[in-house]
């Protein structure tokens, strides 16, 4: 008998490994006071797209940063008042046009009696748009963030503070924003790639 022999040939994987792109510049500070004048000056160079990162509320750095205030509030507000209307339409509609009850001669649109129902449903409306919104905002869940690759970063939650600059900002340059960043006193300078 012959044996027969079979060729096996690897085919080559066409596709290519793509590079580390530059995702930003992170910048680590000892203490609360370098860590808020490094963000004043960076909020005074014009910078749109970057954070600080600490590990405990630092008062006064929403200031530093040029937070503006959240529209939030606002979203809630009309989350209620579309619960409102919702809970006053639904019983209006179900007690005074569509199935009118005679119940001991009391009107077909009562609002007192209407008003728990209505509370109710802002109450409700309220938190679910607190929420929602909250997470919208904030673009959560972020289940991915190339900073949680860098070693250094690690101590955020311990003892270091740092400030991050996005390589999307439009001022952003890499020589110029890593000079800034060493200008104002960082112990270190990395740079984050994804």
């Amino acid at each position: 008998m012959a044996q027969e022999t079979v060729d096996i040939h690897d085919e080559q994987d066409d596709t290519e490994i793509e590079a580390p792109v530059l995702a930003g510049y992170l910048a680590e500070f000892e203490n609360v006071n370098s860590v808020v004048s490094a963000a004043e000056a960076v909020r005074d160079a014009g910078y749109c797209r970057w954070d600080v990162h600490s590990p405990f509320p630092i008062h006064g750095i929403d200031e530093a940063i040029g937070i503006r205030p959240t529209i939030l509030p606002w979203l809630v507000l009309a989350g209620g008042l579309v619960g409102l209307a919702g809970g006053l339409a639904i019983q209006w509609f179900t007690n005074a046009h569509d199935y009118k009850f005679i119940s001991s001669g009391k009107p077909f649109f009562s609002l007192p009696a209407f008003v728990p129902v209505i509370f109710e449903l802002a109450v409700l409306c309220s938190a679910l748009t607190a929420i929602f919104g909250m997470l919208l905002l904030n673009r959560l869940p972020m289940l991915y963030n190339p900073l949680l690759k860098s070693e250094r970063f690690r101590r955020v939650t311990a003892d270091r503070f740092f400030v991050v600059i996005d390589a999307t900002d439009p001022l952003f340059d890499e020589t110029r924003t890593a000079d800034l960043l060493r200008s104002l006193g960082a112990v270190a300078v990395e740079r984050f790639e994804d």
